[in-house]
């Protein structure tokens, strides 16, 4: 038996992702206003490697969900504006470490202050009970799907 619940369109909707739409052009315009020229997916990438820098571009491609290609792009764009550097790995010349700038590091503290204050908006008025009920379905969709 089916655990769908809703109409076709909302199915749809739900699916792609209205809320994680709306809250990325939220934060989008929030970077834009304030003259960071990144874009949120750049800042994905930033946002792992103020995690753990030093990554892989392939250990990248697993921990923002991003094909190669995309990655590579980014990771291009991120070092012409001097925000990472590539460093060939000591140990395997054919991968590149990816390392933070001082430059990147600089936005580290505003950018994650524009998305708490994002987030803080966007779930104004939602019980935390709620947020948490959401939370667990979410894992449980992605869980099913990896």
């Amino acid at each position: 038996m089916s655990n769908n619940h809703f109409k076709r369109g909302e199915l749809y909707s739900f699916v792609t992702g209205k809320a994680s739409t709306a809250i990325a052009r939220n934060l989008q315009k929030k970077f834009n206003a304030a003259g960071l020229g990144i874009t949120i997916e750049q800042w994905s990438v930033l946002m792992q490697l103020w995690k753990e820098d030093g990554k892989s571009q392939q250990e990248l491609c697993k921990s923002t969900y991003r094909d190669k290609p995309s990655i590579t792009r980014l990771v291009d764009n991120l070092e012409r504006q001097q925000l990472v550097k590539r460093v060939p790995s000591e140990t395997d010349r054919r991968i590149n470490l990816i390392y933070l700038t001082k430059q990147s590091s600089k936005l580290q503290e505003d950018t994650i202050k524009m998305a708490e204050e994002t987030l803080n908006e966007a779930l104004e008025g939602v019980p935390e009970e709620r947020i948490d009920i959401c939370r667990e379905v979410l894992q449980i969709v992605y869980d099913n799907l990896k």
